[in-house]
């Protein structure tokens, strides 16, 4: 099955899809915005964060809000079309179940 070949291994765990998802909505979400979105911990969001930082799917720039260290999340424009690519696959998929 072809579509199933071109699924994206990086972006077939659920936090790293949804991290892409929201980052596609979105212009920029903070690491505090992604962690109540998707109820998952510091630890856990960290570690999906970076797999998709040294795939070159998200970047990330250092603020400061009110004297706080906030750090920025953005979608890449490699990482905008392997999502494309990957939800492609998946519909794909989706229809050919149908």
């Amino acid at each position: 099955m072809k579509a199933l070949k071109q699924l994206d291994p990086v972006l077939e765990h659920r936090v790293r899809l949804a991290v892409c998802v929201l980052l596609a909505q979105h212009e920029k979400i903070s690491f505090s915005r992604f962690k109540e979105q998707l109820e998952v911990t510091d630890g856990n969001l960290g570690a999906q964060l970076r797999r998709l930082e040294e795939c070159g799917y998200i970047g990330l720039d250092r603020d400061f809000v009110e004297r706080r260290p906030v750090t920025w999340y953005h979608l890449t424009s490699d990482g905008s079309r392997a999502l494309q690519r990957h939800l492609e696959a998946m519909r794909q998929l989706i229809s050919a179940a149908d």
